[in-house]
């Protein structure tokens, strides 16, 4: 479709070529970057600009696109959310949506049915595993690439920490592709409302038309939620598996995992569909109502009798895809801590810690292997050596005193939100790096001194779900501890040489994560059915011997739960609030000694909202709206909150006296550990997203400057006494 009068010739610096669609929130493009390569450009209306709760979830579509960026989904380029006319870039998926292939060719049968279920439940289950629920599944949100269908446009989706953003007055959604819980409530809304959302796109697929369809959109979300669906015309193969995802309730509905094991068993041609009359129907990419006869005058309504029982699904790799939290080890990112027995968290910095010898105030853009697609990278500070990476960036060298760059290893994988770094020994840089030759991700030694790559591994994808901290490998000491590309087993290296030192698997039905407890090793389990289930309740925490990878017996926690550091010698970990299937803050802590292998809990007065991490013995979660909350972790209690300028800040990074907060955006703030009092707070200094939940924290204390890593892989530092003036 060529661009009309009116249309723009370049969004963003990208040059446009035609229209690839348009509906009722903005218009697609297909341009170009610099380079010759394809891009799809959504531009929004212009009418929607001024609306700042359409605003509000522009940006969390970008954000939850970045997060699930992979295999399955199309990778966000560039974004400009705050733009007086927002507009969202990612890469071009060449082939027709699914509602343009049942339109010009009627229904999928056979053998391409089969392709295109397990295509379909592949790209939902990395969705859900990044902790994204779509909430609008539907058939002109798939791309039939050559390398399988691709899920696309984020628009209402949400992260499944998140609080749902539900516009005021507006149905949000498809109705013959809502769930009824969708249309019911949709606060409670979580991955298996996409299940459902993906059994009526497979029954269309399958036949040509919904299995609620009626004369209006009322009454087809009547029927959705009231009725049984119509199925008759669906493969009795596929019909046994998709039937019991349309259940009503949806504890009476598979998960993602559960179902790819029951498609998986198919056999290759699962036949055609019974001819109707209406299996080519042209859809409104909006709306995509279909009119059809009543229901009561409808064949076929089968009532759902058999219950979806559960079967154990295969161990499947968990994308590392989400927010990571503060490091526990003195190794990781984040906020150090001591790694001796009593666990006791310092600050980075002597309380009359000197500026680096020769400093300057400083800032800089790092690029990466991919120029069209940057990330925020993550840093660890040596001595007057700053090794940063994420992303398009495997790993780089920066001098603290002046930014400038010793050396730069890039990596050509797609960034991948929280997998940045795994940490700096005194002779090793490590880092993870995504290609297509290893999807889930390897761990990448470098040589500190000269940038050369020392070996690399694959590693597994487990933690996110595991522990909700995306952190797959660990440094302790000198080892790197790691989850292996089988994601079956732990296995130790040494960090330079890479050499295995032994490998231990994990106990039976269930997936593991490396926790560092001081200067012990942890690993916490979860089983796998609840993994595959987004709903990790009943985890262990089993030490191993950091000698022989040895386990020892499982201590039982109230899950989920999130491990943030170390208190008094004790494993401090944060208990998810859940509502309904969706997590909304934290409700309780609870405290591991590893020397009497007792678990002690309290709850907080009421749940608290936002992004945690640890410094110094106290937990901190800040709030999306820039609320800071101090807990003690050892009773549970408020010790101060405190209302900062900074939204969607990370942290916190101590300092003398001072615990730093900051965003996507570069701004930061300096707080009072004693009781918050603001100290001062910075200007932006990047045109980034201040909407990510549970990020690890961007900044890092290097004698008394301060680092700090902001969206577009920009970094700047600062003294600390003399922080840039806000205004």
């Amino acid at each position: 479709m060529t661009l009309r009068g009116g249309d723009p010739a370049e969004i963003g610096g990208y040059r446009l070529e035609a229209r690839l669609g348009s509906g009722g929130m903005g218009t697609v493009f297909l341009g170009r970057t610099d380079s010759g390569r394809p891009v799809a450009i959504k531009l929004i209306h212009q009418q929607f600009a001024a609306d700042e709760e359409f605003r509000i979830r522009f940006r969390q579509e970008v954000a939850a696109a970045r997060r699930v960026s992979g295999a399955f989904t199309a990778a966000v380029v560039d974004a400009a959310p705050e733009a007086e006319q927002p507009w969202m870039a990612t890469t071009y998926i060449e082939g027709q949506t699914l509602a343009q292939r049942i339109t010009d060719q009627g229904p999928v049968s056979g053998p391409e049915l089969r392709t295109l279920a397990i295509g379909l439940t592949e790209a939902l289950r990395d969705i859900h595993r990044a902790g994204v629920v779509h909430r609008d599944l539907k058939p002109s949100n798939v791309v039939l690439s050559p390398e399988g269908p691709r899920v696309i446009d984020f628009g209402i989706s949400r992260a499944a920490d998140q609080q749902t953003l539900t516009m005021t007055g507006r149905v949000i959604g498809t109705p013959p592709f809502m769930s009824p819980e969708q249309l019911q409530a949709p606060r409670g809304v979580g991955p298996r409302s996409d299940v459902f959302s993906l059994g009526t796109l497979l029954v269309y697929a399958a036949t040509g038309q919904g299995p609620f369809d009626a004369d209006s959109p009322y009454m087809t979300a009547y029927q959705v939620v009231h009725e049984e669906p119509a199925l008759d015309s669906v493969p009795a193969l596929l019909r046994a598996v998709v039937e019991p995802c349309l259940a009503k309730e949806p504890e009476g509905r598979p998960t993602a995992d559960e179902l790819l094991v029951r498609l998986r068993d198919l056999p290759g041609d699962l036949g055609g569909a019974a001819p109707t009359a209406s299996s080519a129907r042209t859809r409104d990419t909006d709306t995509q109502h279909h009119p059809t006869a009543p229901a009561s005058e409808r064949p076929g309504r089968s009532r759902l009798r058999r219950r979806w029982r559960p079967v154990l699904a295969a161990a499947v790799a968990v994308a590392a895809i989400g927010g990571g939290i503060a490091a526990v080890t003195s190794d990781g990112l984040g906020s150090k801590t001591d790694p001796t027995d009593d666990g006791r968290s310092h600050s980075v910095a002597a309380p009359a810690a000197p500026l680096p010898k020769g400093f300057a105030p400083w800032k800089t853009t790092v690029l990466g292997g991919r120029k069209d697609i940057p990330d925020e990278l993550r840093c660890v500070a040596r001595g007057d050596a700053l090794f940063c990476g994420g992303g398009g960036v495997l790993a780089t060298r920066i001098k603290v005193s002046d930014g400038s760059r010793v050396w730069t290893r890039t990596s050509p994988g797609i960034p991948v939100q929280g997998m940045h770094m795994v940490g700096a020994t005194d002779d090793t840089v490590l880092g993870y790096r995504i290609t297509d030759r290893h999807p889930q991700g390897e761990v990448v030694a470098v040589d500190a001194d000269k940038g050369r790559e020392l070996w690399a591994a694959p590693s597994g994808a487990q933690s996110t779900a595991v522990t909700g901290r995306t952190q797959d490998a660990v440094l302790m000491g000198s080892s790197v501890i790691m989850i292996d590309g089988s994601n079956s087993r732990f296995e130790a290296r040494d960090a330079h040489s890479g050499k295995v030192a032994w490998r231990t698997p994990f106990p039976a039905h269930t997936q593991c994560a490396p926790v560092p407890v001081g200067s012990r090793l942890y690993a916490m389990c979860a089983p796998s059915a609840e993994i595959g289930d987004s709903e990790v309740r009943h985890p262990t925490l089993r030490p191993l011997d950091r000698s022989s990878g040895t386990p020892g017996r499982p201590v039982a926690v109230k899950g989920p739960a999130v491990p943030m550091g170390v208190a008094a010698g004790r494993l401090v970990l944060l208990q998810v609030h859940m509502q309904g299937p969706a997590s909304a803050g934290y409700e309780g802590v609870a405290r591991f000694d590893p020397a009497t292998r007792q678990v002690t809990y309290s709850r907080l007065p009421k749940p608290v909202e936002g992004t945690p991490g640890m410094a110094d013995g106290t937990v901190y979660v800040s709030g999306q709206t820039g609320r800071v909350t101090a807990l003690d972790p050892l009773t549970g209690r408020q010790k101060w909150t405190r209302q900062t300028s900074v939204e969607g800040a990370s942290g916190p990074v101590a300092g003398p006296g001072a615990l730093y907060f900051s965003s996507a955006t570069g701004r930061v703030v300096a707080l009072s550990p004693r009781d918050g009092t603001p100290l001062w707070t910075t200007d932006p200094q990047a045109d980034g997203l201040t909407g990510e939940w549970g990020a690890s924290p961007r900044a890092v204390v290097a004698g008394r400057a301060l680092v700090v890593a902001a969206d577009k892989n920009t970094l700047f530092a600062f003294d600390t006494r003399k922080p840039p003036r806000s205004g």
